[in-house]
């Protein structure tokens, strides 16, 4: 069976996706309510609720195939401070002025050098941290991977292939240089799936050293369709709002977005949609509260409760009534892919923020099953290979 490590573990959403097939040797987070949630799901046994500053190799058991690391996305002042990786010990003053990421990195680093580096590190984050500071941040995570002797390929999958969520991420993958991979797993030229624009790009403006270092991965599509939105919401004991609070949504509301309320109540037939709140310019040199409304099948990106515009609603119109209340915990977890067997948190916004900061499970099990599983599995027979000869 597969060992990995799980960090910034969330309530386990990676170790969800990589499945029955795979064995979490050791899991970190560092809040508490998180941790209790991945403890009430997974048991007590791998997770340690610390700063990952503080841990050292003597903290994590054996040798990983993989470390996943979703580490946060407010944690993405990379540029400028590759200099002070290390430089702290462990878990000292530089690890923790230097971030999250590079306390993670400074312990991979540490395992290498006791001969129990991971064969695969998978780095995930938000589709921002291409062009965050320019691109110098998506420039110092490829330069450190390169430096280390890493090969590396980037990936921006949205999430909306595999669940009605509009959920771009960006996933970095890396293996040791000498590591072999498959044929066909990597492709010489940009792949017409799962790269973006600006992550052809960041690509472009990596040092011609770290260029040779970079690989595109050529990971399959998606296979089946995501449900619709309407099949994953709740129908027996949700809050409603008051139509009063329907109502101030609906004067939020610019014509185009009135218009789809309007072209949803003709279908004669029930409709689910989700709304945001924005601040959008006025067209007067000023800032207006807009509210905007989609009806494709899909919510949008699920964010972290930091406040009530932050909270996605969901609108369902029936003829000529129009209902709207917020997205229940339940709902979010179903848009993250988890089955309803798994544990929330009773508080709503701690099961909201749980999900929100979350990696999808289909997503993971995707990578798994078509990059992950056939570039450990090759590796295996190369190493057998050599063995015998």
């Amino acid at each position: 069976m597969r060992q990995f490590y799980e960090f910034f573990a969330g309530g386990g959403m990676a170790r969800a996706g990589l499945g029955a097939g795979w064995h979490c040797a050791f899991a970190n987070d560092f809040d508490p309510r998180k941790a209790a949630a991945y403890r009430a799901n997974w048991g007590e046994d791998d997770l340690v609720c610390a700063d990952i500053a503080s841990l050292t190799p003597s903290d994590l058991p054996g040798q990983a195939d993989l470390a996943w690391a979703s580490f946060p996305c407010q944690d993405l002042s990379l540029a400028g401070v590759r200099g002070g990786l290390g430089e702290g010990g462990e878990g000292g003053e530089g690890a923790t002025r230097s971030g999250t990421f590079w306390s993670f990195w400074a312990l991979i680093e540490k395992l290498r050098g006791a001969g129990r580096g991971p064969r695969l590190v998978v780095l995930e984050n938000v589709e921002g941290a291409i062009t965050s500071k320019g691109g110098a941040d998506f420039t110092a995570l490829a330069t450190t991977l390169a430096q280390a002797g890493y090969s590396f390929g980037a990936l921006v999958v949205d999430a909306k292939h595999f669940v009605p969520q509009s959920r771009p991420r960006l996933f970095i993958l890396a293996v040791p240089r000498d590591l072999v991979t498959p044929p066909g797993l990597t492709i010489e030229v940009v792949p017409p799936r799962w790269v973006t624009e600006r992550l052809v790009a960041a690509y472009e403006r990596l040092t011609p050293a770290v260029r040779a270092a970079a690989v595109w991965w050529n990971l399959s599509s998606a296979t089946t369709l995501p449900s619709p939105l309407s099949d994953l919401i709740e129908t027996e004991g949700v809050a409603w709002h008051e139509p009063s609070i329907t109502d101030h949504l609906l004067s939020l509301m610019t014509p185009l977005h009135r218009a789809k309320i309007a072209a949803a109540q003709a279908t004669g037939h029930r409709q689910v949609g989700t709304v945001y709140r924005r601040t959008r310019a006025d067209g007067q040199g000023g800032k207006a509260q807009r509210a905007e409304v989609r009806f494709d099948g899909f919510a949008g990106c699920l964010r972290t409760p930091s406040g009530g515009s932050s909270r996605q609603t969901l609108m369902v119109v029936e003829g000529p009534v129009v209902r709207t209340r917020l997205l229940t915990a339940r709902e979010a977890a179903r848009l993250m892919g988890l089955p309803d067997s798994y544990i929330l948190p009773a508080r709503y916004n701690d099961a909201y923020h749980l999900a929100g900061d979350g990696v999808v499970v289909p997503v993971v099990a995707h990578l798994a099953r078509h990059l992950i599983e056939p570039v450990l599995d090759f590796d295996d027979l190369s190493r057998a290979s050599r063995a015998a000869a």
